[in-house]
């Protein structure tokens, strides 16, 4: 029986989700293309290479070039209930003219930028499929070639965008990405990798002709209505290069069919399952909503599977979950009542608990309703950054910042694997966050990894990852400017009828139009990602959200300046101690010695660690304080020149018939003549000194071929 009704609700989901497919095998037709973005030329060709795809294109600018490919599966992926897309960026070593490090001489996995990019892409195009689209669809954007000004995340925006187009795959309209960057108080669009490093913005913005779609930002603390200046430069450029865009040549597209219902089924679940939904969703705990809801379903699916044997489960669970869907978001939009009973700018409780862990250098427990996140900070020596094999070059990174995910979180039974796209993805978006608050490099040489683990999740872990990874800066004593904090903004809109929430719960992300994340300090923003459901998003609302999201973000930093409002004024007991100095290029050598012999002594007799780099910075560290300062006197020591007429400790290293010679400074040595040895008249230089000895000596004279003269009766 079991069996039986397995294949007959499979056979009524391929049903509802059938698809008629028109244009299949048309031909590409070639065509090559000028979009003209801020002065720069992005050159568009299609119907040249990849033609067996569904559609394809390449996008150049200046020698940076990438194909972007899309191709979908002719029918639905049964029992999905998601849009199953996949997008992957990978960059080609060789379009640098580089040949891939490590043993296999050959690219692997996807590096961390590279899921970034994807991530990017995914974002700007999945709001634009068809709601019923269920056939898996992937989009290929590869780096071919590299010049090392012009990234290539922006033209892979515009290819997917022109792929898809191109191809009998049903996204109709054009989309378009631009990067907005601010160099001395000018907004640059598009700016070239060399000018990213002068901005104090840097702000990717998808969208429509009419429609942002998706944005994300880095930020060095700058105000809300320098963000809305940026927006509105981006979505204007954006505009003009979809019109561009509706030019190009296009492909007849599959239609996409709406489900077809049952009429006297869905009319049953409507007299049970309405007035349950409006129950369920004034349920404020998370726990006890789900099992309310689940227990109904499995209740009425069971009685209805019985009535009507040809109809399927799949269809059932949909338009329960559309009627729960619709009474969620009604008591939003027109009762202005959240599931939770909150205010709609109302944050859930805080709590902020510091040195939650008796061993790392720094932690904190953060807690916002039903999300908490264990934040830790471990600081290293310079040796302990990340070395990154980038098409732009190797690049050494001193700050971590790494988000973990555990199914536990959520009350799921799922086993730690490799890191998932989404956990890089909320990684990265805490660490732009918390980047532009951290000491300069020369300020603070440690190498910084934070890692966020998230114990509960219901809404926004990202943004709390934000608050605690401030935290526990403070309580491991990194001397950061100020506070950071985030809070999630949520849309739900219908009409001109709309509402903007502050800290949404999942549900709330999951039922809304529009899911926020703004993070930053009482100065200013500095990071913030947004992605959107619906067209029509204005200015006005993003606005609004803005303003909402500061008196969010202030309250939350309030909160966490209760627990700890300044960095401790030093570091755990447990974490390296850090001493720097310059010393001259032509020295390195000198103190690593041949083979390493003179760095691996001092190391060892310190019990210190050493990292010397090409420029003569030189960083020791150690657990011990002592063992650091003792190393960092000799290292000094052994750089400085000696100076006639001071007077330094010295050691006897030789005896000759006519006098001795003394070391004064590591491998520096001077000659003491036996006359210069006592007050008086000495003999034998053995009367007076030993080799061995301890003595004070000066520097009476540097002859022109640095042969230094050293005096102990002068020094007396």
């Amino acid at each position: 029986m079991k069996d039986a009704r397995r294949r007959l609700a499979y056979k009524a989901f391929a049903w509802i989700f059938c698809v008629e497919i028109a244009g299949s095998g048309v031909k590409m037709e070639y065509f090559k293309k000028e979009v003209d973005i801020a002065g720069k030329k992005f050159i568009v060709e299609s119907g040249k290479v990849a033609k067996q795809s569904s559609g394809a294109c390449t996008v150049r600018v200046g020698d940076t070039m990438v194909l972007v490919t899309a191709v979908a599966s002719k029918d639905p992926k049964p029992g999905v209930d998601f849009m199953p897309l996949t997008v992957d960026y990978r960059e080609r070593t060789y379009a640098a003219g580089k040949i891939p490090g490590g043993f296999f001489k050959r690219e692997a996995k996807p590096r961390e930028s590279e899921i970034l990019v994807s991530r990017l892409i995914d974002r700007s195009i999945r709001p634009l499929f068809p709601q019923y689209w269920k056939n898996d669809t992937q989009i290929s954007a590869i780096v071919i070639s590299y010049d090392g000004e012009n990234e290539a995340d922006i033209a892979s925006i515009l290819g997917a965008s022109v792929a898809l187009r191109t191809s009998d795959i049903p996204f109709t309209l054009p989309i378009a990405s631009v990067r907005i960057g601010k160099i001395d108080g000018k907004l640059v669009v598009n700016p070239t990798i060399s000018e990213q490093k002068l901005s104090v913005l840097d702000l990717t913005v998808s969208g429509t002709e009419d429609a942002l779609t998706m944005v994300e930002a880095g930020a060095q603390e700058l105000s809300e209505e320098e963000i809305l200046e940026a927006l509105n430069l981006a979505r204007e450029t954006i505009e003009s290069v979809c019109l561009i865009e509706k030019s190009f040549p296009t492909k007849t597209k599959t239609l996409v069919r709406e489900p077809e219902y049952n009429a006297s089924l869905k009319n049953d679940i409507e007299a049970e399952a309405i007035a349950k939904a409006e129950e369920g969703v004034t349920i404020k705990e998370k726990g006890e909503r789900e099992f309310f809801w689940a227990s109904f379903k499995k209740d009425i699916t069971a009685r209805l599977v019985e009535k009507y044997p040809e109809e399927s489960v799949a269809a059932i669970d949909t338009i329960l979950e559309d009627i729960f869907y619709k009474k969620a978001r009604d008591l939003v939009l027109n009762k202005k009542v959240r599931t939770d009973g909150r205010g709609l700018e109302e944050i859930r409780p805080i709590t902020c608990e510091t040195d939650f862990l008796p061993r790392s250098h720094g932690s904190a427990l953060f807690t916002r309703g039903q999300t908490q996140a264990l934040v830790t900070v471990t600081l290293g020596t310079p040796g302990n950054m990340q070395i990154m094999d980038e098409l732009s070059g190797e690049l050494k990174e001193r700050f971590m910042l790494h988000y973990n995910f555990p199914g536990f979180s959520t009350g799921e039974a799922k086993g730690e694997r490799s890191t998932s796209r989404r956990e890089i993805g909320h990684g990265n978006l805490a660490k732009m966050a918390l980047r532009p608050i951290l000491p300069k490099e020369e300020d603070f040489g440690y190498t910084i990894r934070v890692v966020s683990d998230i114990l509960e999740s219901n809404g926004s872990s990202s943004m709390a990852s934000v608050c605690g990874g401030s935290l526990a800066l403070f309580n491991a004593g990194v001397p950061v400017k100020s506070a950071c904090a985030g809070v999630a903004m949520g849309l739900m809109k219908e009409g001109d009828n709309y509402v903007i929430l502050t800290d949404i719960m999942g549900m709330e992300d999951h039922l809304g139009d529009m899911d926020f994340k703004v993070a930053g300090t009482k100065k200013g923003i500095t990071a913030l990602q947004m992605d959107i459901k619906i067209t029509g998003l204005t200015t006005e609302i993003m606005a609004k959200a803005l303003d909402q999201a500061k008196r969010g973000r202030f309250f939350i930093l309030d909160k966490m300046d209760s627990a700890i409002s300044i960095p401790k004024n030093d570091l755990s007991n447990y974490a390296p101690r850090m001493a720097t100095l310059m010393i001259p290029q032509n020295k390195i050598g000198e103190l690593i010695g041949p083979g390493g012999k003179n760095i691996r002594k001092i190391q060892e007799e310190n019990n210190v660690k050493i990292d010397i780099e090409e420029t003569g910075k030189v960083f020791i560290s150690g657990v011990d304080p002592a063992g650091v300062k003792a190393t960092k006197e000799y290292v000094e020591s052994m750089i400085a020149e000696a100076e006639v007429g001071k007077i330094y400790n010295a050691r006897i290293t030789k005896l000759m018939a006519f006098g001795a010679f003394a070391e004064i400074l590591p491998g520096k040595e001077g000659l003491i003549h036996i006359s210069q040895l006592a007050a008086g008249h000495t003999k034998k230089v053995e009367d007076v000194v030993k080799e061995g000895n301890k003595v004070k000596v000066k520097v009476t004279e540097i002859d022109d071929k640095g042969r230094i003269n050293l005096s102990i009766k002068a020094a007396l």
